[in-house]
Order: structure tokens, then sequence, then C-alpha cells
């Protein structure tokens, strides 16, 4: 479910395009569960900025992959929960168990701080997600503007935006949907950029 929210009553702000004036889309990758190294290789080597919202488990039997990735490219690691649930389906102590426990995990593998996004499971959130995700110090949840990852078929290819949020996966066809996210980026007259900093600079993350 790709949507927006605003960040009232204090709660993180849930974002699914990013208002920019400059000229830039940004990709996201999910999950992790599938370790393709041309696919690691063509970020690090093209230096392509991407946001990676990780499941633990899955950085788990391939540490390396990721860890290389972090050190050698562009990417950031932001937080996914730990097993992937349907959010607004759990109590508050499950909610916690996984947001605040990916969180941990995740900067216990790579080294850094806390992630301060979150991209619910499903894009599935409503204010008791939101509420959770604050007190796990997230600063906003990240939906996404387009699908471009290939399940069954491969997904039509929109006209990309300055702002757009792109969704990939780590699945067997991640080499060929970041190509064609790639083009269409460059169809559009838009090169991808670093997640984090545009949030900062919109005045949506502090």
């Amino acid at each position: 479910m790709a949507g927006s929210a605003s960040a009232g009553a204090g709660l993180p702000p849930v974002v699914a395009q990013v208002p920019t004036g400059d000229k830039v889309v940004f990709l996201t990758i999910d999950d992790g569960w599938y370790h393709d190294p041309a696919v690691q290789r063509k970020l690090i080597d093209e230096r392509i900025p991407a946001t990676l919202f990780l499941l633990p488990g899955a950085t788990a039997y391939d540490t390396p992959y990721f860890t290389d990735l972090v050190g050698q490219g562009r990417v950031k690691v932001e937080n996914h929960t730990v097993n992937h649930p349907d959010l607004t389906t759990l109590d508050a102590a499950g909610k916690d168990a996984e947001v605040c426990g990916a969180g941990e995990q995740l900067a216990a593998t790579f080294g850094m701080k806390e992630p301060k996004l979150l991209r619910p499971p499903f894009g599935a959130y409503n204010d008791d997600v939101r509420l959770a995700a604050k007190a796990c110090g997230v600063k906003a949840l990240v939906t996404w503007t387009y699908d471009f990852t290939t399940w069954d078929t491969t997904p039509p290819t929109p006209r990309l935006k300055a702002g757009d949020i792109v969704l990939l996966h780590f699945t067997p066809t991640l080499g060929a949907d970041l190509q064609r996210a790639l083009d269409a980026a460059r169809a559009a007259g838009l090169k991808p950029a670093a997640l984090l900093p545009q949030l900062k600079t919109a005045g949506i993350v502090p």
C-alpha cells in the first residue's frame, strides 16, 4: 500500500513521495533474501545511491554481501522489522519487538546507529504503528510511489517524476528490475539520490 500521512500529533510522518525541486528519484530495495553478486557489483562500481530496508535474518547468512555494499558503495541500511509482519495486527509488545528489535540487530550488524527510517511491511500502517515506531527512534515511515518489482509478470514502467520513491526487492529479478528503474529515471531526466539527506532537506526528518 503506497500512502502518505502528515506528522500530526507528533507522530512520525509517512512518506510516499519526497517534495523536492531537485531532479532526483530514490531507489529503495527491500528484504534482502536473494544475494546477486552482479547487483552488488553494479551498486558499488556505478556508485548508485540506494536505501536498503533489510530484514536482519536475510543479512545473517551472508553478512559481507551487505557490509561490503555499505562500506564500498553508496547505500544506507534502514529498518524493515524482524519478521515482516503486518504491524497493524500486532499488540504494542509485538510492534516493539519487531521495530525496536530490528533496529537493534541492524545497528549491531553494521556498527551504526539504529535506523531512523522504517518501511512497514506491505506498506501497512496506522497511528498505533506510527506511535510504536516513534518509541523505537524512527523519524519517518517510508512507503513508495511505484513498485518496479517483477513478481509474476513485469509491471508496466511508469514515467517517473522528481521525488518519486521506487520500490525494488532482493529477488532473482532485481538486476533487471534495477536496470528498468535506472532507465526510467534517465528517460525522465532524473538521477538516483540518497533518501535520508533529502528527507532532512525537506524538513521531514530532523
